[in-house]
């Protein structure tokens, strides 16, 4: 928490500072020395999460199991986030992909964001108009993170009383600034505001030859789309989804994994995280992540039961899906995304994208048209793919599934999504979202059961918090 409140108040200054002599004496203030739109947006690399939070987002999820290996050769700070969080056990280290990691840097975006909000709030703020789009998608993007992992869930029935996150729109006049927590309703009326303010300001043209680094608008859009789908207004996930597709062809924009599963494995690695790639909308670096070194041999990962489960087993399509696990033994297994050379994170693809759009269709009862976008998912992540063998109806997927229509068409949707983003922590989201159970057993008889509503599904804040004022959430 102590680090939240020094970014606040003083991460912007320090980038403009050559060293950090009296950091603590004064407030350092930069805005003598950015003057133009072109700084401004310079100092917005810096308004993005630059941790990560796969390592404990897959350790909490239904993808892992006990593969049974004691971390030899692995990072070992990273093996015990990896374990404990297995557990359900609040993590002690606070090193890179740690819980604690993520919620300082999600803050440290924010703290520049509002840094530059400050220039463009300016006398001169007809000049920063998009600059300030991308200040509020980036303030918006690393609230609605924090108070996903670190808050309950949104509920309309009782958002407003659930605790939130501290939702920081100015920077800090004092490193003791004291921050409330807010409710999780107040949070998300906020990221809805700066979302939807600073969308139309957008102008991608600025971000020259990386703009899959930026918040283009196509990716405000998919974080539109994602954002409702947890607030629950699904005519606007189907709005924002379809906006991100535009006129092309939703298959020519989503990866083809029988394509991709043809190449090497190097080019595949390539490939995931590529800028050129159309599935991928938002790229960000993870420099100092261990995870993407060590991905494969965490202990608590997906073994040979999940890659059964999940990808050998009959599905509902009724082929086999083109997407296949690497490695030798269980300890190895792996897809091929992350490499330690390029250390870069997917924030939002196209494949999220359309299976949000599915299953708002379903809840809006627009059965075709979540039909279509479920078969344009098979038709690329199916091997030796024939429309009239492996496409889908409402009647194969109620067969399949022996559920309700809609039960089974979103099961068939999250399904699809988790096999997707395996190894990457998505699907954490899922289960917060929709309280989905989760069990994990493990060596010596150990098991433990993730219940809906359970209170260990709220990450826990930094310990320091509470010597700030803000109360933790209940273990």
């Amino acid at each position: 928490m102590k680090k939240l409140l020094i970014y606040i108040g003083l991460i912007t200054g320090i980038l403009s500072l050559p060293g950090c002599k009296k950091y603590l004496e004064t407030l350092p203030d930069n805005r003598t020395v950015i003057t133009s739109p072109e700084q401004v947006s310079q100092l917005l690399t810096t308004a993005y999460p630059h941790g990560t939070y796969m390592l404990f987002c897959e350790a909490l999820s239904d993808n892992v199991e006990d593969k049974g290996n004691n971390g030899v050769g692995i990072d070992q700070q990273t093996f015990l986030i990896n374990s404990q969080t297995f557990k359900y056990q609040d993590p002690e280290s606070v090193t890179e992909d740690s819980p604690v990691a993520y919620w300082d840097s999600c803050y440290a975006a924010i703290a520049v964001a509002n840094q530059a909000l400050t220039y463009c709030n300016g006398p001169d703020a007809a000049n920063f108009s998009a600059q300030k789009g991308e200040a509020l998608l980036c303030r918006a993007y690393a609230h609605f993170m924090l108070v996903t992992l670190f808050a309950k869930a949104y509920n309309p029935a009782t958002a407003a009383s659930d605790p939130g996150v501290p939702y920081i729109t100015e920077v800090s006049k004092s490193v003791f600034a004291k921050y409330d927590r807010g409710t999780v309703a107040n949070d998300y009326k906020q990221i809805e505001s700066d979302l939807t303010t600073g969308l139309p300001l957008l102008q991608d043209k600025m971000y020259g030859d990386a703009p899959k680094f930026h918040f283009t608008a196509q990716a405000a859009h998919a974080f539109a789309a994602r954002f409702y789908l947890f607030k629950r207004e699904y005519d606007k996930v189907v709005t924002h989804a379809t906006a991100v597709f535009g006129s092309a062809n939703v298959a020519s924009l989503i990866r083809d994994q029988v394509a991709v599963y043809g190449m090497s494995y190097d080019d595949m690695v390539t490939n995931y995280t590529s800028s050129s790639s159309p599935a991928n909308i938002l790229l960000q670096e993870a420099p100092g992540s261990k995870y993407m070194d060590n991905y494969y041999s965490y202990r608590y990962g997906i073994g040979t039961t999940l890659n059964q489960e999940l990808l050998n087993s009959d599905n509902v399509t009724g082929g086999f899906y083109a997407i296949s696990i690497y490695g030798a033994s269980p300890q190895y297994f792996n897809f091929p995304k992350f490499t330690n050379k390029l250390k870069i994170q997917p924030l939002f693809s196209m494949e999220e994208v359309l299976m949000n759009r599915a299953e708002a269709n379903i809840r809006l009862k627009n059965y075709p048209a979540a039909i279509t976008d479920i078969n344009t998912w098979i038709s690329k992540n199916v091997s030796r793919y024939t429309p009239a063998a492996h496409n889908v109806t409402v009647n194969k997927i109620i067969a399949f599934y022996g559920l309700s229509q809609d039960a089974s068409m979103i099961q068939t949707v999250l399904d699809m999504k988790r096999i997707t983003y395996l190894q990457e922590g998505l699907r954490w989201l899922d289960i917060l979202r929709l309280d989905i159970p989760v069990t994990h057993t493990g060596a010596n008889n150990y098991s433990t059961t993730l219940v809906p509503g359970d209170k260990r599904r709220l990450l826990q804040l930094p310990p320091e918090a509470v010597n700030d004022g803000m109360a933790l959430n209940p273990r």
